[in-house]
């Protein structure tokens, strides 16, 4: 009525023609939609089919209807006419197909991208966990399925899919309340007509329920009058998707000026009134709101502004803002036949308007295309479509001081550090969030698996970033490396003074009683010891790895060698002091150099197989220990690094019995028994240094040796040759041939 009456006073629009309307309520049911139609296309008050029995009907197309269901039952008829149809809501897809519905168009978006936006919307504010209601109708339960596709392609899971109708039994519409009430859910889009969730919501609001989040369908009407009070307060901070909705400039003004004086033909201004003002019209009573004694009469001149504002629904004006573009399409559409050239001579239009046809009505309708007051553009594609623009109406019933979004998930989110974990039996959107690995980080919240640091890298605290991990050696920087590399040269220049004092008393008899060219050996190598632990100490090269352990191992080799070349001199030395022993034509260099050479010779090979063949290497292990690079030599085939010791363990324990058997040698031969002493410790030493090297990693390991090497070589030297520098520097008068052969011995 509004739209027809701007028009009409339009001097642009349509100048000099009179737009006029006829309601026809088809009450939302198919049968009575239908037999209005015929009606409309025969004429009079009588159905015939095919048969037009009104002379002056002047059909320029149809509005309406409402439903989807009932616009279909309109459109197979009209569009065996070529009739136009225009629906204000419509939104099934099917209608967009113009093989069965040829004249059938709509201002209202159709339904087929409506499921996409409202996964998008959830996806938006990340709601992953939602149940869905959906009315029993093709439509609802299409896009229901739709939605349900989109959120698990988005990585959400839907609670629950229920259907709902107002005539199911009450005990299946208590079922669905309690799934509502069960779930944990908080978000819940509902796919339904108002009329269908009310039963619902009602059973719902007898129970305390925490706050959900509807999100519905433009199929839902907003209509607080519908619910109750309580079941309406549960709507609160809901969402709807409607059809995209403009200013209808003077409309809310026209609205409070529609009354039966103005349009005395207005039965639908009649109704409104007397439910409206709870008054009765004269003569009539047709709402049948007041009875008996209480009746009020109505006048006319009530004053509509008094009214609350919602009585007219203007929180939601798009089924009739889309009312107000379908007229306005006609018009430009009637407007362009009468004032426009004919289209591709396919036909021509007679220049008096009440001689236009319907078919031609809808001919150039396709191609109408207006811009509004609002300044949107109007027009309608090849289904008859207008583009699918929805608006988001957020209903607020009571203010709402949270301004936090809403959370709907089955879980909560996994922070960074952690990666989902799926409950067994659950949905994927349920799950339990556990520490990633170890060596593993996840940097990105709700991961479902966590990412490996490079071979350098290490997770930090929090497992959401990797740092370069600390790089670990024996360092002559650190307290330990450098207490041992001290130690080690400070029992070095030991040696050499050891040496030293050899050297200037050469010819005393204390020297010359045990092959002195031994004992220099003997110091000459314990030196070496020494110093070969400092290629133990600092970064590992490819040269210090390669030659260390070979070249310790020979060295003590040598060094345990001449300590049983020694022990051998003395029991031969005091053999052959009986003229018959055999032995006597042993005496002499022959033999300990016999012994030396071969014992060293057989190291010798060993360590040469090694280095030829699997030499030691550095390399970076980052497998020991969590968090650290552990720059250490890989010795390569460890069975030969083992073989090394094994036989340097067999000469010491071979030296050991050797010196044990003679250690009851007369004084003057007594030098067994401190090489027995010296023995026992180095044999001791290297079986410990065996479980302790194998039970500890990186730079102790390498530490544990170091002092394995200093402490069994250190045995050697104070055992044997401590005593005999005590003797030649502090007690010189038992440096005599007399005093070792024991002829200066008073006996008493």
């Amino acid at each position: 009525m509004f739209t027809i009456e701007e028009i009409n006073q339009n001097q642009h629009l349509l100048p000099n023609h009179t737009l006029g309307f006829r309601f026809m309520d088809s009450c939302l049911s198919e049968v009575v939609a239908l037999q209005d139609t015929l009606l409309l296309l025969s004429g009079g008050n009588r159905t015939v089919p095919n048969y037009k029995c009104e002379t002056q009907l002047i059909l320029a197309g149809i509005i309406g209807e409402l439903y989807s269901s009932v616009s279909e039952v309109m459109a197979r008829i009209l569009g065996v006419y070529r009739i136009p149809q225009i629906s204000i809501s419509a939104q099934h897809p099917m209608l967009s197909d113009k093989h069965q519905f040829p004249s059938f168009l709509r201002t209202f978006p159709a339904a087929t991208l409506l499921p996409q936006a409202i996964a998008k919307l959830l996806y938006h504010f990340n709601w992953t966990w939602v149940g869905i209601l959906f009315s029993n109708t093709d439509l609802s339960s299409l896009q229901s399925q739709k939605i349900r596709q989109h959120m698990v392609e988005n990585g959400g899971c839907v609670a629950f899919l229920e259907k709902i109708d107002d005539r199911y039994p009450n005990d299946r519409l208590v079922k669905v309340a309690e799934v509502i009430l069960q779930s944990s859910a908080t978000v819940i889009v509902c796919l339904c007509y108002e009329m269908h969730l009310k039963p619902i919501l009602e059973l719902v609001s007898f129970r305390e329920i925490t706050a959900k989040v509807w999100v519905f369908s433009s199929s839902f009407t907003i209509n607080p009058h519908m619910f109750t009070r309580e079941s309406w307060r549960l709507l609160n901070g809901s969402l709807v998707f409607i059809g995209s909705t403009n200013d209808i400039p003077h409309f809310t003004n026209f609205l409070y000026h529609v009354w039966s004086f103005t349009y005395p033909w207005g039965t639908f201004s009649k109704l409104f009134w007397e439910k409206a003002f709870g008054c009765q019209w004269e003569v009539q009573n047709l709402t049948h709101v007041v009875t008996g004694k209480d009746i009020i009469p109505c006048t006319g001149e009530e004053d509509l502004k008094a009214l609350d504002p919602a009585i007219f629904q203007l929180n939601d004006l798009s089924t009739t803002y889309h009312a107000y573009l379908a007229v306005y399409a006609y018009a430009h559409a009637l407007h362009n036949m009468i004032s426009v050239e004919p289209m591709e001579d396919n036909f021509e239009i007679d220049t008096n308007i009440h001689n236009i046809k319907p078919w031609q009505v809808l001919q150039y309708l396709w191609d109408v295309r207006f811009t509004t007051e609002s300044k949107e553009e109007v027009y309608f594609d090849l289904n008859g479509d207008v583009p699918a623009v929805f608006d988001i109406l957020n209903i607020q019933i009571y203010p709402d001081d949270s301004s936090q979004t809403p959370r709907s998930d089955c879980s909560e989110s996994c922070f960074v550090g952690y990666r989902k974990s799926s409950r067994m039996g659950y949905s994927t959107c349920c799950f339990d969030c556990v520490p990633c690995s170890t060596g593993e980080i996840a940097n990105e919240t709700d991961t479902t698996e966590c990412w490996k640091c490079p071979e350098d890298q290490w997770p930090n605290e929090s497992r959401d970033k990797c740092l370069p991990k600390v790089i670990e050696f024996l360092s002559y920087q650190e307290p330990l490396g450098a207490a041992l590399a001290t130690i080690a040269v400070i029992l070095s220049l030991t040696s050499i003074l050891s040496l030293i004092i050899f050297y200037l008393f050469q010819d005393t008899p204390i020297v010359r009683a045990n092959n002195r060219g031994l004992s220099y050996l003997l110091l000459g190598n314990l030196t070496l010891c020494f110093l070969c632990s400092l290629t133990f100490v600092g970064f590992p090269t490819k040269l210090t790895c390669m030659i260390r352990q070979p070249a310790f191992g020979f060295i003590f080799t040598v060094s345990v060698s001449c300590i049983l070349a020694k022990t051998v001199t003395v029991i031969i030395a005091f053999k052959a002091v009986n003229p018959h022993n055999q032995l006597r034509k042993w005496v002499g260099p022959k033999i300990p150099n016999l012994i030396l050479i071969f014992c060293s010779f057989i190291q010798l090979l060993i360590c040469t197989i090694w280095i030829a063949s699997h030499p030691s290497f550095p390399e970076n292990n980052t497998r020991t220990e969590s968090g650290k690079i552990i720059i250490e030599c890989n010795e390569g085939l460890t069975i030969l690094f083992y073989c090394m010791l094994g036989y340097m363990g067999f000469l010491a324990i071979i030296s050991f019995i050797v010196a044990f058997l003679a250690r009851r040698l007369p004084d003057s031969f007594n030098e067994a028994k401190f090489i027995t002493f010296s023995m026992l410790v180095f044999v001791s030493v290297w079986l410990s240094f065996i479980p302790a090297y194998l039970s500890t990693q990186g730079k102790y390991m390498v530490a544990v040796e170091i002092f394995t090497i200093l402490s069994s070589g250190a045995g050697l030297l104070f055992l044997i040759f401590l005593p005999k520098c005590y003797i030649i520097l502090l007690q010189p008068e038992m440096n005599t041939k007399e005093y070792l052969t024991g002829k200066n011995t008073t006996h008493k």
